[in-house]
């Protein structure tokens, strides 16, 4: 577990980065990771360039997927991020007066300690769950956070039950339309365990949507080599079978229980994107890494599926 936390601490650098550069604002990420002081080697500056146009590209996928969701609903729904890690999307999402009734955030306890001794310290992060909160007085202690619209949960996702228990000791509602959000994180768990969590929440939440941000394509050499770049760190992908097309993404949705479901390679989001803010980002560096960042942009889906006994 100790390599995928560490994940944690790489996707919050990356994300630092390219907000410090300019790909999307993010005012809050600042308060969760410091900035790399040392000038980086041209070479590693090139990998980051990469890295920061592949994750402008996810951080708007996703957030195209989360909007439409609460549009939807009309915001009268509720988020589960799973693996939250130091994501800013409560926050974000508050300054856009887009926020669900409640959202919740699930991470290994260790990861939660940390982001909520960030909370508790600065005032810029602390102030907006204030302003959003009403009723009874706030609880937190070092491994749960819970006001009445933003709840951050210590579990191991790997346990469906221990899961679903600690959610709803933080008020979560089953009747609500719910979105649970996963960004690499199915990934780490064995096949078995992701289909135990995907078919809970199919079978819990009579109104829901899932999304999903993984690898694909991943068995052919650059695939291989993105498998063996992790197992040097030590961090061993266990669902990686799952992730060898859109197809098997697809399926492991509908086969957890999902009505419908859609995969498509961050290749193809990136030409969805406004064309226009796709040229701004890519005069920001020069990127003479095209054809990695193609390869590299055909290894991640997005993927999405739906229950919707609502017709929503």
């Amino acid at each position: 577990d100790e390599a995928v936390r560490g994940t944690c601490e790489d996707a919050s650098v990356c994300k630092r980065f390219a907000v410090s550069v300019g790909y999307w604002k993010d005012p809050y990420i600042q308060h969760f990771v410091r900035q790399a002081k040392e000038r980086k080697a041209p070479e590693i500056n090139r990998g980051n360039s990469v890295c920061a146009a592949g994750y402008y590209a996810r951080v708007h996928g996703v957030s195209y997927l989360i909007k439409a969701f609460l549009e939807k609903t009309e915001c009268n729904s509720q988020i589960v991020n799973l693996g939250a890690g130091m994501d800013t999307l409560f926050w974000r999402l508050k300054d856009e007066n887009l926020l669900p009734k409640k959202y919740f955030e699930v991470d290994f306890p260790m990861i939660v300690a940390r982001k909520i001794h960030n909370i508790k310290s600065k005032p810029p992060l602390s102030k907006p769950i204030m302003e959003s909160h009403s009723g009874d007085s706030l609880l937190i202690d070092s491994h749960s956070l819970d006001s009445s619209r933003y709840s951050i949960v210590g579990a191991d996702l790997r346990s469906s039950s221990d899961l679903e228990e600690k959610l709803r000791k933080h008020s979560l509602d089953t009747h609500l339309p719910t979105l649970l959000v996963a960004e690499c994180v199915l990934v780490y768990m064995t096949p078995q365990q992701s289909a135990s969590l995907l078919k809970w929440a199919a079978s819990t939440f009579p109104v829901a949507m899932v999304i999903n941000y993984e690898q694909v394509n991943m068995r052919d050499r650059f695939g291989q080599i993105m498998i063996e770049n992790l197992q040097r760190r030590h961090c061993n992908l266990a669902g990686v079978e799952l992730c060898s097309s859109l197809d098997s993404q697809r399926e492991r949705l509908l086969g957890s229980g999902w009505d419908n479901a859609h995969a498509v390679d961050m290749m193809k989001v990136y030409s969805f994107l406004p064309q226009a803010d796709v040229k701004r980002i890519e005069a920001l560096e020069f990127l003479d890494e095209k054809e990695l960042f193609e390869q590299l942009m055909q290894h991640y889906c997005i993927c999405w599926a739906s229950k919707d006994s609502s017709n929503l």
